[in-house]
């Protein structure tokens, strides 16, 4: 398995954070059933760390289960531990350095040129451009310029409309939350969770 190759096919993460942890599961389970399987599950949802490990016992050893909103060494290890294969993080700091410590992938969050050259440094796998509504899509491209080769997804704010732009322009994916899950992880409906991962594949062919 090879996190950056599957991100750039992929060219999408699904963030959950719900309120309902059961609910949490089957969002997790259909996203990956509707063919979007690279999912993040944020530890400031209601049971995260049990959804994560649920999940991990249905769909196996080999799909891409994430633990986002991770801060601390203790948050990677118990992410770990639960059965997280990759980190997501809003920022640098001691849960990116434990994660990749552990030799997790790590998708670091930054949004100055400063911070991704930390993030650079720090050993992350792709820079999480956070929250990339701050600047939207020209930002975005002017990025590019001085970051040219670097593994970008932007995060925040990001819907169809937005996703399709940020991968025309060179994102290698984009991470999407409240977009694509909707109300599904607070105990809303999966055929419209559905439909809207059926919307965001086909904005990112």
């Amino acid at each position: 398995m090879n996190f950056l190759e599957d991100l750039r096919r992929e060219r999408l993460v699904a963030i959950i954070r719900g309120k309902d942890a059961d609910a949490s599961l089957r969002t997790v389970t259909t996203l990956v059933a509707e063919g979007v399987p690279l999912v993040e599950v944020s530890l400031t949802g209601v049971g995260a760390l049990e959804v994560i490990r649920r999940a991990r016992a249905e769909l196996g050893p080999d799909a891409w289960l994430g633990a986002g909103t991770v801060l601390t060494a203790e948050d990677a290890r118990r992410a770990v531990e639960a059965g997280a294969n990759f980190v997501v993080t809003p920022g640098l700091g001691a849960g990116v350095e434990e994660s990749v410590r552990l030799g997790l992938p790590v998708l670091g969050g930054a949004i100055t040129p400063t911070e991704i050259v930390a993030a650079r440094a720090a050993g992350v796998t792709a820079v999480k451009l956070f929250p990339a509504s701050i600047g939207g899509p020209d930002y975005f491209k002017a990025l590019r310029g001085p970051f040219p080769e670097l593994p970008l997804v932007p995060v925040g704010g990001v819907d169809a409309e937005a996703a399709a732009n940020y991968l025309r322009l060179g994102a290698t994916a984009v991470g999407v939350g409240s977009p694509i899950v909707g109300d599904a992880a607070d105990g809303g409906d999966l055929g419209e969770l559905r439909r809207r991962a059926a919307r965001f594949r086909e904005a990112i062919a």
